[in-house]
């Protein structure tokens, strides 16, 4: 307790530090205000677009909710075919052999760039931008949960196969569980790339969102807007990470034990 006390102070602290230097390069004009807003102004900025003092249109909001709502949805997706790919690849040494090589032809293809085709395919609409998210976020579950499986010990795939046990029921009873520290793990980095993907998507495919929030700001050089959106961004991720977190270590506390 003590540890984690002294962390979280040396977390506040470094923070501190960095608004202060946003504060004092924002307030002596080291960079124009068009560009550098100060960290009131950005506070303001983003008090009125959540429509915090009731006065706003709380636009800023509805961009979250958009943006929130795209990212848990690409999450989730992404998150069940990661798995199921994976432990259907994971499952077979030969399938494996088969399926590395267009797996990791696919893998290192940057979501962005599947745009084109998502809109070719699904038009300008939600739809195109949930595909790409969770075409972008299922690559560390999929691959995490195929090590995972593989991983095993392979006396324990002796003893089921001597156990004529189905595969479905390795998979469920020995694989998965064996998996889910590097399944958590991928679904952990899986959040944080599903939430930049979709802000991507939302810029370039002109969806309601933070990510349309913040070029619209930036094309209009309203910066306190556009810091407000970035600011938001942050809390998201960490708010995200800092959840599954919490999750994996309650659903790991068998390692520890």
């Amino acid at each position: 307790m003590t540890r984690r006390i002294h962390d979280w102070l040396g977390s506040a602290a470094v923070l501190a530090v960095l608004i202060s230097v946003w504060w004092a390069a924002s307030s002596a004009a080291w960079v124009s205000p068009v560009f550098l807003p100060t960290p009131q102004a950005t506070l303001a900025s983003l008090a009125e677009g959540l429509n915090l003092r009731g006065n706003g249109h709380g636009e800023l909001l509805a961009f979250t909710r958009a943006t929130v709502t795209r990212m848990l949805e690409g999450w989730l997706l992404a998150s069940l075919f990661g798995v199921l790919l994976g432990a259907a690849i994971g499952v077979s040494s030969a399938v494996r052999a088969w399926v590395q090589p267009t797996l990791e032809f696919i893998r290192p293809l940057p979501a962005s760039a599947m745009l084109p085709l998502a809109i070719s395919i699904f038009g300008l609409n939600p739809g195109m931008v949930l595909f790409v998210v969770a075409f972008g976020a299922m690559w560390p579950v999929l691959l995490a949960t195929v090590h995972g499986i593989a991983a095993v010990e392979p006396r324990l795939i002796d003893v089921a196969r001597s156990l004529q046990m189905p595969r479905t029921a390795l998979v469920w009873k020995i694989g998965l569980p064996n998996a889910m520290p590097d399944i958590l793990a991928g679904m952990r980095l899986s959040m944080t790339l599903s939430l930049i993907v979709a802000v991507v998507g939302e810029m370039m495919a002109s969806q309601p969102g933070l990510g349309q929030a913040i070029l619209l700001a930036a094309r209009a050089f309203r910066a306190s807007e556009l810091f407000a959106g970035i600011v938001l961004l942050g809390v998201i991720g960490f708010a995200g990470n800092a959840l599954m977190a919490m999750v994996e270590r309650k659903l790991l506390r068998w390692q520890r034990g």
